[in-house]
């Protein structure tokens, strides 16, 4: 799958920006702030229909604008398709695929597939358990939508039953439906979930020690209370049920998940540098990218955002020629350093194309 041309309107600190692009490294050069990620954030937003920042859809309206456009012009599986997104503040906001608005943006996820790697990743090691659920959850729905369905369904029936705690009520007929519903997409989510981690894990290993090359040794694991039962959902609420009715909220289940990061049998937020940690997150990134193009059957989007910085010049070698050999298909790279960006252009036989970016507006190269 290939994303051809660009077109923004006010998005970010991008007030227009027109670009077309190689099929296989296009690189954008500049110092921090001047609209890099921004463009990134522009095509991942397409993919995933919001932003990889975390930024409301109001928020991305550029400051002194009324309104935000994307146009994308992707070439995906042999046939031209467009995607287009419109979004004033305080309105819905229109995505469109080939012209007509979806009717669920959920089933846009996994369409485009798309893998980003950039420097807040470090939270997929020092964050919480959620921002791991969200890693894992976001790879896995773009190869399987009836995971995505089982994920909304849980997250609906969950709000439920934690308004019914609130709200202190004990009539067991209350929860019976909702804890039915909890409980059949939670068997489904955790045996994919534990499917997952192990394919991944058999790509990431590989992937890590190409990179550090030095005898480390990760380990990736799921942490699950339905991790030996996937059906025992049921048992744990009855287990659980006095507890959850003291303190308000659901105690057990998949929205407890996290995922157990481990670097010579010890957890790596504990025990590895900042250049391991950098080359964990990487690793990672590029087993999702092995997984998706497995699993979706064809070449995901690569988005390399600054992701060179605290590893030494042997681990950038290495994850250099990794991201050049031909199961990458486009990849969009980011840099504030031009000889990264030339090391990377020079080792592809491929065409690439360079921007300098300077306050949202891009300079061909």
């Amino acid at each position: 799958m290939l994303l051809t041309h660009l077109a923004i309107t006010d998005f970010k600190n991008i007030a227009d920006a027109r670009l077309d692009f190689s099929p296989k490294i296009n690189c954008l050069l500049g110092n921090n702030g001047m609209g890099k990620s921004n463009l990134l954030d522009a095509i991942y937003y397409l993919s995933f229909c919001k932003s990889f920042s975390g930024l409301t859809d109001s928020a991305i309206v550029r400051r002194g604008g009324e309104f935000t456009t994307l146009r994308g012009v992707y070439t995906r599986k042999g046939i031209e398709e467009e995607l287009t997104l419109g979004l004033i503040p305080g309105k819905r906001k229109s995505f469109k695929r080939k012209g007509k608005e979806y009717d669920r943006l959920s089933a846009h996820i996994g369409a485009f597939p798309l893998v980003l790697a950039a420097p807040a990743d470090q939270e997929l090691i020092s964050g919480t358990g959620e921002e791991r659920r969200r890693f894992m959850d976001q790879v896995i729905s773009q190869t399987d939508p009836v995971y995505l369905d089982h994920l909304i369904r849980y997250a609906r029936a969950l709000q439920q039953r934690n308004k019914l705690l609130r709200d202190h009520a004990v009539d067991p007929s209350l929860y019976f439906a909702i804890e039915l519903t909890m409980s059949r997409s939670a068997a489904y989510i955790t045996r994919i979930r534990q499917q997952w981690v192990g394919k991944l894990t058999q790509i990431f290993i590989p992937l890590y020690s190409r990179i550090a090359a030095d005898g480390e040794t990760p380990a990736i694991s799921l942490k699950s209370h339905l991790a030996d039962n996937p059906d025992n959902l049921p048992a744990l609420f009855d287990e659980t049920r006095r507890r959850d009715e003291i303190v308000g909220h659901t105690s057990v289940g998949p929205h407890r998940d996290d995922i157990d990061l481990q670097i010579n049998d010890m957890p790596v937020r504990r025990a590895a540098s900042q250049g391991q940690c950098k080359t964990y997150t990487i690793a990672l990134r590029l087993a999702q990218y092995e997984f998706l193009r497995l699993g979706v059957g064809m070449k995901p989007m690569l988005l390399l955002d600054d992701i060179f910085d605290k590893l030494d010049a042997t681990r950038v070698e290495r994850v250099v020629e990794i991201v050049s050999e031909e199961i990458f298909g486009q990849i969009f790279i980011t840099d504030t350093n031009r000889a990264h960006l030339d090391n990377i252009m020079e080792r592809s036989a491929n065409s690439h194309r360079s921007w300098q970016v300077d306050s949202g507006k891009f300079t061909l190269i």
